[in-house]
Parts: structure tokens; sequence; C-alpha cells
């Protein structure tokens, strides 16, 4: 048994400073005979749950802690720049009291005490200290940082201090770690120890694993602190001993101070923290007096039963009793397994918080994932999808026979989403309610550009390493080594690689940073600092320091609250057309309207919840859905798996093709019947065991998880099993097996029907709104993505390809929103730049209760200028708002230049004030007579787009986009569809330029290129840059050609690798042909025919006819009409004689 522990050990939880991953590290401590470890991040508990059980699984006991910051003064406090911030202290906690006492302080730290880093104080320690253990920590410590100023007085204060805070729980750390001012700290602390008694310890501040990781390490501090190895101010560890040292190594080091190393041991045998992991802390749901908690769930349900069966009935052709006791049994089944497995609590809190949201008329979505799958969650409204009618499974969500937490996610409109997390919070108590951590991780391509760039290499070389590596999903460096040829190429020849690739491997899958869950909340029956720590958000708000994981390892239940846009979109819909006069209940759509098939075998699905990629867009035209179930299943199979295996394309053919529809057997029919024979979804499978091999439900579902976790011991036991159960039901043992044979190959790509069907609702649902209701869909999807250029061009751009106007804004017509006019579209004001909430606020507030706005002198005088100032008029003006008065942009412009002062409303005032002789000392009521010429129309346009982020009027591309056309088939939309690694070529004018010096001291630039569909980043090297610099700053139309990339969001990029002036190829584009007509050969009925042909072939080229007659030449000119020079062929095999083609230019 070895005869030291580390007690000081800096996990990946250190983020950006500790490199030391669980799994790996309890291997070496077990290797080194070591019987325990602890943890001590730096300010945080983050990694202390998964900590805490890697190490009980290894058969090592956990030591938890933390390397807390701690205030010289108070928490509160807010030293001045050189002033001390903070201490570093290691506190290990001794038992249960210790732990939750060092959660309390560890919250306290950083909500309260965060001043660039989480602190306490003593007043904490004072309040916290019992059932902790005190180590004085490293140089950094306060002791230490006394001992190395000569303070005396300082030093005695401190120890005072922590003797009488800690008494015999205080330690002094002694460490070997290279650094000369720790050896002064050392001698100063043994010297202390024989004064004061107080016992020593050995650590060594343990930030990696192995020595030779020293610089991966470094690297990290550079990635962490913005610099590069060379850089010579930077943060950095002044040794290589900063890793888990075996017990040898540390018996070397401290061989003169031998009681060292065992109170490690010591303290390691005092320690131990038992975390429970097998009891549930739901929240205190409030139930009506004398009612039990089940009773209450029961009455609940079977009240809603009593609602949805009415509309259930109306769904059906014929619903028979046989039907009603179907549903009823079902749910008498749920409501059975809920109340036995204890959950029945956890229905009510969901019910509870959707029914808010409801009553505050905030939309919630049908469903999400399995919970669709219950019936018991239909009659509760927490989804609005009829679980039986779609044939959903229960025991896909809830399985009796292996009970696990139900997880229950729902959609909210993202506008109401905050005011749902405001009533949780106050139903069940701030202290008792929080967010949840979440952490980003350094994944290979992250970590081979961090390592890159911290080595100094330069970026173009670090991106073309990082490309190399495949987009898997969880694809790691070492498996990309094995599968891309020339990225081993370049690792084995290039030492400068090696070395990149080396380090980024070691710090691959690192935690990177931290931040708030996009959804997960947690609710608890006490306050959360009596289960774990906390953690303040960017925002302010209170998070959770353990992920999601390690919540529902200790028994807190989380409830993921999502925000959807769709839903803030349908809504938005359903009140235009409320306005109207019009009511739509969602609820009761027919889900086989015609029109809306129509409209999705189209393919014109822009703006459709889940259907709006390309490729989505060309399998609805391929497949043409023509029921609900069909989109439920383009849904499920949608994706990498189901694209690749040929399950999509097989599913369409059998769509298309009914006869090549067969089953083995007759049983099997009963499952496939709406999928047309293919497994399509995980319930499918789990049917087919049940039905066709006799399954328990449980046992099915245990089933489908083998086969999505693809355990071969588990699937060769379940063939047996298949096998012998389907024989019982008629079936031939090799058609069973055969059977099995294809579950285990499709199956593996089976996706949740609950999660499909619920979804597919929302989709049909924005499909009916898009082909019955058109403008108000347009008009919510664009107020929506106000914010989104790139979107809004999109959107836009559709509205005009279906002759939907788009109405400029304007101040006397326009809402915050777009609203419809005349079957028109008006552009709301909350799309224009620089013009914030409380400007829109004031100017629609004078506008309802003053009446129009008469002129733009008018406007000024009534609105108040501290909301509505100069700049935002500027955008105002540049947005084309005042252009329906009839006054030039150029005048306004004049005007708000040289007389704002006296053109805005002074604060208090009403623009009408009489002065003290009677006289009104408003402005003119008209403005003045104009002079002087109209903008420019391109400066007209530029204007736009600086207030709009786009252009409005008209884009400088429109007129060109025939011979844009002809140069490529791309635009900034379709670019991104493409597939990664794919050349190809776009025009358009550089929307947006920004220059990147790179280590080596070269630029390069991120250009942002725009069409009249969109905007695109791309990535221009030095050495591209150097040649097109003049070309890029040209303001000219540009064909940029470039290989596709996409980062890991999914994004589109352009890495470009040509650049050319349009202009150029316009030049080749719009060539003059010259037609030689030779009147002694050609016939007169022959030049309505030549007219004809030439109309057959129009494109750009300009056309002029030459005439022989008599000797003499006859020029003409046909301005009217333009071909395509390409297709001149089609001339000689309609005229064999009497017409010459010369093409000029």
């Amino acid at each position: 048994m070895a005869e030291f522990v580390h007690l000081h050990v800096h996990s990946q939880y250190s983020l950006l400073d500790g490199a030391i991953r669980f799994e790996q590290l309890f291997k070496i401590a077990k290797s080194f005979g070591m019987p325990a470890c602890s943890i001590t991040d730096h300010g945080n508990m983050f990694g202390v749950i998964d900590f805490h059980a890697a190490a009980r699984e290894s058969g090592i006991r956990p030591i938890l802690g933390c390397e807390v910051y701690i205030s010289p003064k108070s928490r509160f406090d807010r030293p001045a720049r050189g002033e001390d911030n903070a201490y570093h202290l290691i506190l290990l906690a001794l038992n249960n009291t210790g732990y939750q006492n060092l959660t309390k302080m560890v919250s306290h730290a950083h909500l309260e005490g965060f001043y660039y880093v989480p602190r306490i104080d003593n007043e904490l320690l004072k309040q916290y200290n019992d059932g902790l253990i005190c180590l004085t920590a490293c140089i950094k410590g306060q002791i230490p940082q006394m001992i190395l100023r000569d303070n005396e007085k300082g030093l005695k204060t401190a120890l005072d201090n922590y003797l009488e805070i800690f008494g015999e729980r205080l330690y002094f750390e002694l460490q070997d770690n290279g650094i000369e001012e720790q050896k002064k700290v050392n001698e100063g602390l043994v010297k202390l120890s024989k004064q004061c008694g107080v016992p020593l310890v050995a650590t060594n501040d343990c930030h990696y694993l192995r020595r030779e990781e020293a610089k991966a390490h470094e690297l990290l501090l550079c990635i962490q602190t913005g610099k590069v190895l060379t850089d010579k101010d930077r943060l950095s560890f002044s040794s290589d001993q900063f890793y888990f040292k075996s017990v040898e190594e540390m018996e070397r080091s401290f061989s003169h101070y031998p009681e060292a190393l065992s109170n490690t041991m010591r303290i390691a045998e005092m320690c131990d923290v038992r975390i429970d992991s097998g009891t549930y802390h739901f929240p205190d749901f409030k139930l009506p007096a004398e009612q039990s908690l089940n009773d209450y769930f029961e009455d609940l349900c079977l009240k809603g039963f009593d609602k949805r069966i009415l509309h259930i009935a109306a769904t059906y052709d014929v619903f028979t009793e046989e039907l009603r006791q179907k549903y009823r049994e079902r749910l008498n089944y749920e409501l059975n397994v809920i109340k036995q497995t204890g959950f029945s609590g956890y229905f009510l809190i969901v019910s509870d918080f959707i029914g808010f949201a409801k009553s505050q008329d905030i939309p919630v979505g049908p469903g999400r994932g399995s919970a669709a799958g219950s019936l018991v969650a239909y009659c509760l409204d927490i989804t609005n999808i009829d679980p039986i009618k779609y044939d959903l499974i229960f025991e896909r969500f809830l399985n009796p026979e292996r009970v696990s937490m139900p997880d229950i996610d729902v959609d909210f409109c993202i506008e109401g989403r905050e005011k749902v997390i405001q009533y949780v919070t106050e139903r069940y108590g701030k202290e008792n309610v929080a967010q949840i951590i979440t952490f980003g991780t350094m994944k290979s391509r992250a970590a081979v550009r961090d390592v890159g760039r911290a080595l100094g290499v330069p970026y173009a070389e670090v991106d073309r390493i990082a490309k190399l590596i495949p987009a898997a999903l969880d694809m790691s460096i070492e498996q990309a080594l094995k599968e891309e040829p020339r990225l081993k190429e370049l690792y084995d020849k290039d030492p400068r690689i090696t070395e990149l690739i080396d380090n980024a491997t070691v710090l691959e899958g690192l935690a990177r940073h931290a931040s708030t869950h996009a959804a997960g909340i947690v609710i608890s029956n006490r306050p959360l600092v009596d289960h774990l720590p906390l953690y303040r958000g960017t925002k302010g708000e209170t998070v959770t320091q353990y992920s999601m994981k390690c919540i529902e390892k200790i028994g807190l239940i989380k409830f993921d609250l999502l925000g959807l846009k769709t839903l803030t979109i349908i809504d938005s819909v359903i009140k235009m057309l409320r306005a109207q006069g019009i009511t739509l209940d969602l609820t009761n759509l027919p889900l086989d309207d015609a029109k809306t098939y129509e409209l999705l075998s189209s393919g014109n699905t822009s703006g459709i919840f889940q259907l709006e990629s390309r490729g989505m867009r060309d399998l609805l035209v391929r497949l043409r859905p023509s029921k609900f179930e069909d989109i439920i299943a383009l849904i499920a199979l949608y994706r990498p798996g189901p694209l690749t295996s040929g399950m999509m394309e097989e599913f369409i053919r059998r769509k298309n093709n009914p006869s090549l529809v067969k089953y083995e057997t007759a049983l099997l029919e009963e499952v496939l019947w709406d999928t047309y024979g293919v497994i399509v979804y995980q319930e499918q499978i789990m049917k087919i065991a049940s039905r066709l091999a006799n399954f328990s439900q449980s046992e099915a579902d245990a089933l489908r998880k083998a086969i999505s976790k693809k355990i071969p011991e588990q699937l060769e036991s379940y063939r047996e099993q298949f096998v012998q159960g389907s024989a019982a039901n008629g079936v031939k043992a090799d058609i069973a097996a055969r059977i099995y044979d294809v579950i285990l190959r499709f199956g593996q790509y089976g996706f949740n029907k609950s999660h499909s069907a619920a979804y597919a609702l929302v989709a049909y649902q924005t499909a009916y709104l898009k082909a019955h209701h058109y403008l108000p869909f347009m008009a919510a999807i664009l107020t929506n993505e106000v914010n989104d250029t790139d979107s809004l061009i999109k959107y836009i751009a559709e509205c005009r390809e279906g002759n939907v106007s788009i109405l400029p804004p304007d101040v006397n017509e326009s809402d915050k929103a777009f609203t419809i006019v005349e079957e028109k579209l008006r552009f709301g004001l909350s799309g224009i730049k620089n013009v914030g909430d409380a400007a829109l606020d004031s100017i629609l507030h004078v506008r309802a209760e003053s009446g129009p706005f008469t002129s733009f002198l008018h406007f000024c005088s009534l609105v108040d200028s501290r909301k509505v100032n100069k700049k935002v008029v500027e955008s105002l003006i540049k947005a084309g708002c005042f252009d329906s008065m009839g006054v030039k942009r150029s005048h306004l412009f004049g005007l708000v230049r040289d007389r704002w002062d006296k053109l805005q409303r002074k604060p208090g005032g009403n623009g009408h004030q009489m002065d003290m002789f009677g006289q009104s000392s408003f402005v003119e009521a008209e403005d003045p007579v104009q002079t002087g010429d109209e903008l420019p129309y391109d400066e007209i346009l530029s204007g736009e787009k600086e207030a709009l982020g786009f252009y409005f009027s008209q884009h400088p591309l429109a007129s060109l986009v025939a011979e844009i056309r002809r140069v490529t088939p791309h635009d900034t939309a379709s670019v991104k569809e493409v597939d990664i690694a794919e050349d190809v070529t776009i025009v358009g004018i550089v929307n947006g330029y920004r220059e990147i010096t790179t280590k080596r001291g070269d630029r390069m630039a991120s250009v942002t290129f725009e069409d009249t569909k969109g905007i695109i980043e791309t990535i221009v090297f030095p050495d591209l840059l150097s040649k097109h610099l003049l070309t890029l700053k040209s303001e000219k139309p540009l064909v940029v050609t470039g290989t596709v990339e996409k980062s890991e969001d999914g994004s589109a990029k352009l890495r470009v690798k040509q650049i050319t002036l349009f202009e150029e190829i316009l030049s080749e584009i719009r060539r003059t042909v010259k037609l030689k007509v030779d009147c002694r050969l050609f016939k007169r009925q022959e030049l309505k025919k030549l007219k004809d042909v030439l109309y057959s072939i129009r494109g750009d080229s300009k056309v002029q006819i030459e005439f022989l007659l008599n000797g003499q030449r006859e020029p003409l000119s046909l301005n009217e009409v333009r071909i395509d020079s390409s297709k001149l062929d089609v001339l000689g095999k309609h005229f064999r004689q009497g017409l010459e083609v010369e093409v000029i230019g």
C-alpha cells in the first residue's frame, strides 16, 4: 500500500488550466497503488459528481475539495488595481457536512463574491468550516505570500485566523515543483510547523498527468490567455513538474519530511463523503385540501380524458365502443405505472406550468420526444397528439421494468419562455429553482486550430490540417489519422505538424468553457445549495455548477423548457387572422388538406418547420407526400444514417410504386403498412418483437436499446428469443431469422416516432398556414427573422418571386412588425438598424395620439428627441421612411445636418408651445422649399443597405441575374446546401471586410459577399489577398470561386481560391452577333423564320443584321432582340445557305 496520495489536483474543470481527465487519472492512480485521490479545481466544483462516481467505480476513495479564492477582507470588496484581490486556499470535505458547507461557500463565492474570480471570505469560513480540512495551498496562498514578502505581522495575523477557524484541521502544504519561490515557502512552513505544531502535508499541485504533457499544458494556458508560445509576457508555469507524480517520486522529493507524506494518508482515511444517488428530490406540489398526490393526479387525468375523448371520437369515421374501451384501458394502464413508479408529482408539475403558459396565451408545442407516446400526457394537456391513433408506445417513454426518471421536454414560444421560468421560480421559490450549466468541449478540429494558433503556425496551414479531419460526429484526431491518408502523411513527414497534432490530441475533448443550457431548469424540494453549488450566468441568471447528467445522478428533477421560434411565428399568424375576423383552431386542422399536400409536394417549403432545407425540398418533390404519416416518416428519415444506408430511397420507391411492397408475414404488414414495409421507427422494432415474437413491451424496449447501442452478446441472445417466439406464432425459423436480420440492419437507424409525429404536426400546421394564409404567414416569418439579414433577404426574395410586393418602411404606415396592406406586405420599423424599441415606441405612441405626421418637420416636432435622436432620424431617412411625404432624401439629410437643434422637440415640450409674446415656437408647419438634386441612386441604395442590412429598392446585381446565371448556377443560398469540400462559384458584391493579421504578420481577410439571395462568409488567405486587395475594395461585382466548408454549428463558408471582376467576364458574355444575309440566296419567307429562330434562343448577346443586296451592305441593329451566343449552331441547322454568322467581342 502506498504511503502517499495526491490532495491537490486540478482536473479539466479548472477551465483552460487543468488538463486531467478522470478516466485516465484513476488508471494511473491505481497503477501507482494509491487508494485515494482528491479533486481541487480552481474556485468551482463543476467536476465533483463525475469525479466521485468514476473514483468509486475504480475502487478509489474520492476526496472532494476545491481550491477556493479568499478575499483579504470582504468578498463584497472590489480592490483597486495593484491591491490583493484573492489568495488561494485548499478545502477538503471530511464528511457530508463538510461537502454541504463547501457547496454553500463556493455558491456564495460565485453569487456574491465574484470579482475577476469567485471569492469567499473569513465570514464564510467561520460560518461554514465544519467538516472541512484546510491546506495552505500553493505559493498564491495567503500564508505562503506572507512568507515570500517577509511580512511577519501579516503572517501571524493569517496564521492566527486559520488556527482559530480550523484548529487541528489546518495543514501546511509543502510542494516541490522546481520553483525557487517555493523553496523559500517550504523553509518558512517547516520552521512555522515546528513553532506552532501545525502538521505538514506534501502535494504537487497537479495540472496534467504526465511530465511529457507539460508543453501541451503550456499551450492550454496560451489558449486561455490568447497568447503564442513564443510570447515572453505570457502566463506560464516555470517548470515541467506539475504532473501526477508517483509515490516514489514524491518520496524522493520529501525524503526529509516523511510525515508530510504519511499525513496525506491520514487525511485520506478521514475523508469519507457519500453522495446519495438513489433518492429523488421531487419539488413540493401544492395539493387541494384532503387529496393525496396520486388521487389528485388520477382525478385530473380522468377529467382530461372526458374532454379529450370527444375530440378523439371526431377524428375517426366511426368511433365504436370497442375503440373507446381501448383508450380507457390504455389510460388505466399508464395511470397505474406512473403511480407505482412514484412519478405522479412530476406529471402534475409539468402539467401545471404548461397550464400557466396556456392561460397567458403563451404558445406551447404539441409535444417533443417520447412523451408524445403517453396518453396520460395527452389527457393532462402536456402533449397534443393522440398516441393511439398514431401507434405511439408508452413504454418507449416509461418502461415499468426498468424504471428511470421520465423526461418530458416542452417547446414554448421564444417570447414567452422566460415568463414560464419566472412563474416556476415564483411558485417553487427562487432558492429552489435554477437553470443548468453546460460545458463546451475542445472538439478535434477546434483543438487543432487552438493549438496551431498557440504554436504560431500560419492560419492557412492550420486551417488546411483541421479540414483534413473528417466532419463525422465525434471524430477523434486518432481516428482521423487512421481514416484520412493525407493527414497521416503530413503527420509522418512534417515535424511541425507532428508536434501540432500530438499536442492537440492531449487537449482534445477537454472542457473549454461553461455556459447556461438552452433549455434545462432544475426544481428542488428545498434550497438548491443544500444539494449542489451554484454559479452566476452571463445574463445574471442562477445556474447549477453540475451538468444535466450529474443533476440526475444526485436525484434532482430537471425539466427542459425550450424556446421554439416556429411557435412564435404560428402565434403571430393566428393573431393576424383573428384581427381579420378569421378564427382558426390549430388543434382541429384537417390532416388531409389537399392544398397543404400540394404545397409540400411542390417543394416550396421555405419557412416550413423541419422541411425547408434544400435536401428536404428535393425529397418532398420526389416523395409527393399524400398523408400525415408520410410527413412523420420523412422527418424520421432525413438523417445521415437513413440517407446513406438507402432507407430513404427504398421508402420513396415503395411509396411511388406499391407493387414493390411485400411482407414476409401478415403480422409484419400490421406493423409496417404506414411506412410501405420499411422499418423507420424504433417503435416498429418494439411492435415487431412483441407481436411477432411475443416479447413483453419491456423486453421489446430492451431490444431497441441493444440495437441502438450495438451490443453483440445481447443481440445474439435476443435472436434466439425472437426466432423461438416467432415460431409460436407460426413463423418459420428461416423467415424469422431473415426478419431479425432486417431489424438489425435498419433498426440501428430507427428514429423515435413519438418525437417525429409531434414535430410532423408542427410542420403540417406551418405548411397549412402557408398554403391557405400566405400573406400573414410571410409577414410573421419576416417579423421573426428581422434580425437575421441573410434570412430576411431570402424570404423577401421569395415574396417578390411570388409577385408579392414588399412596401418600404414608412413612419405613417408601418408598425413594428411586417403588416399586410392590400395583398402586399409593409416593411416593419423594427427591421431598421440603429432604431431601438424606445424610439419605435415613442414614434408609434405619438402617431396614435396625434394622427399621421403631415411633414418631416411635423414629425421632428412631436417625437421625443431623447429617444428619437439624430442618429435614429438619419436611419429612418436612409430606410425611406419619409419618401411618401414627397421630399427628397438629400433635402432631409440637409435639414438634419443644418437645423437639427431647431428641428427637435425639447424634452417635456409638446411641439406647439407659445413663447412669452404669444407666438408659436413651433418650427414651420411645412417643409421649406426643396432645392438641389436628389442623391445619386447608388448612394440611395447604399443608405438603404446601411439602414436595413440589405439593398431594398433594387439590388445592384438585380439587372445582372441573367448574365450571372450564365456564369454559375449557384448563389449564396444554394451554396449553403452543397456538400462539404465541393468547389463552387458565386457572383456577389462585398458586404463586409475584416482584415486579420496572422502570428507571422501576414494579412488575410474575412470577407462577406452578398447577392440577391443572401450573404455568405469567405476566407481569403494572404497570398490571394495580396494579389486582389484592390479588387476586393473596388465595390464592383466579383466572381468568387472557392471550396465550401462547414463549421461545427452547420454554417457554411467559402475558402476562396480565385477572384475575378465580373465586368471582365461580362464583356465575354455580352458579345455581339453579326448576321450577314445574302439576299440573292436568302428567300423573303425565310426572314420571318429567322426572326422566330432568334426569339427561340434568347440570351444576352446583341444582334446586328447586315443585308447584302446589289453589292451594297445595309446594316440593321435589332435592339429589342438579344440571343444566347452559345446556341448559334441552331442557325446552321435551319439555314443552309445565304447566312453567315460572326461573333464580335
